[in-house]
């Protein structure tokens, strides 16, 4: 059982022996990249998709793309409470970051999309963000822009066709699953002792003593399983009902997806609702909701200490900003 160890928690953790398999084998190391059978990766997907989420004619305007709500040089977020898409218009709720999110159980606070690929799909024509009126609009404008046809082609060699809405999202979904973030957790969990620090050693230890793992486990450390916020004490605002607004049942108001930790010390502000600017405060505010614990002082800090030791950025080939192909006089102008 994860919890059944006890550990002499008084003694220095330089001079503690590592605890035992099971104390951390609900977690899992990340792998290079976050397979799928329904969408293998290939490098010629990869490139495509790596062009398609920093382009903004993908959206009505031509100046939002992915990369706009998802900044690769941000920890894949963008650090606001909402993000910004058409016009300015605001959106509801906190855009968590890209980085590792292709490992998660399903996308979106309220899992309405099962992977990254269908999750692709939606801001595209979500007239609060990119605001484009159909997919069609959204073919139309790939293909009068001449190098797509052959990046389309290579990457979807024998498709007919090559370019359409669904190798879009295919597209899209590989380069996201490419954006994995290996640190020094996985060499940890993969049996290198020293690969953190006696701090983080004994922060992690108490972030599973603590009941924190019991929702942040896995591979992604959270991600794949939805909860409620505020299980033991009442969450504040609960003016977003969460997975509730698909379903309308009753046992899922204010059910969200359980964010997960990975580099969660560069993406404030937190929660769903984008309301709290310090990891800190987020931190003391789960043990509270979820746990009905007051954190000490001491045991914050230690979580903290852990959770920084998450931060880790993708390979760095996939960060930079692509070249886009030129667009021609046939590209469909920008909507008003």
């Amino acid at each position: 059982m994860l919890f059944a160890v006890s550990l002499p928690l008084g003694a220095p953790a330089a001079d503690r022996e590592l605890p035992p398999r099971d104390y951390y084998d609900s977690f899992r190391h990340l792998t290079r990249e976050a397979a799928s059978v329904a969408n293998p990766v290939t490098p010629e997907k990869v490139a495509l998709g790596k062009r398609l989420f920093h382009d903004p004619r993908l959206s009505v305007n031509h100046d939002v793309s992915c990369a706009s709500c998802h900044d690769l040089t941000s920890w894949g977020a963008d650090g606001r409470r909402v993000s910004q898409g058409h016009r300015g218009q605001q959106g509801t709720r906190n855009s968590p970051t890209v980085f590792n999110a292709a490992v998660h159980v399903a996308q979106f606070w309220d899992a309405r999309a099962p992977d990254v690929e269908e999750q692709s799909k939606q801001p595209i024509l979500n007239p609060v963000e990119m605001a484009m009126p159909d997919p069609e609009r959204v073919v139309a404008t790939l293909r009068s822009i001449p190098g797509y046809v052959p990046l389309f082609e290579a990457a979807f060699p024998g498709r007919d066709p090559a370019l359409s809405y669904e190798t879009l999202a295919l597209a899209i979904g590989a380069f996201e699953r490419v954006l994995v973030t290996r640190g020094p957790f996985d060499a940890f969990l993969e049996g290198e002792a020293a690969a953190l620090t006696p701090e983080e050693r004994h922060g992690f230890e108490r972030f599973v003593e603590l009941g924190c793992a019991s929702c942040h486990n896995g591979p992604g450390v959270g991600g794949h399983s939805l909860e409620v916020l505020g299980l033991v004490v009442a969450y504040l605002d609960q003016s977003d009902p969460g997975v509730y607004e698909q379903t309308r049942l009753s046992g899922d108001r204010m059910r969200f997806k359980v964010p997960g930790l990975r580099n969660v010390a560069g993406t404030a502000p937190y929660f769903h609702d984008g309301s709290v600017a310090s990891l800190d405060e987020a931190v003391a505010l789960m043990a509270r909701h979820q746990l009905g614990i007051e954190l000490a002082p001491d045991d914050g800090r230690a979580v903290r200490r852990f959770l920084e030791a998450l931060t880790s950025r993708p390979p760095p080939e996939h960060l930079d900003a692509p070249e886009l192909p030129e667009s021609t006089p046939d590209t469909p102008d920008p909507l008003p």
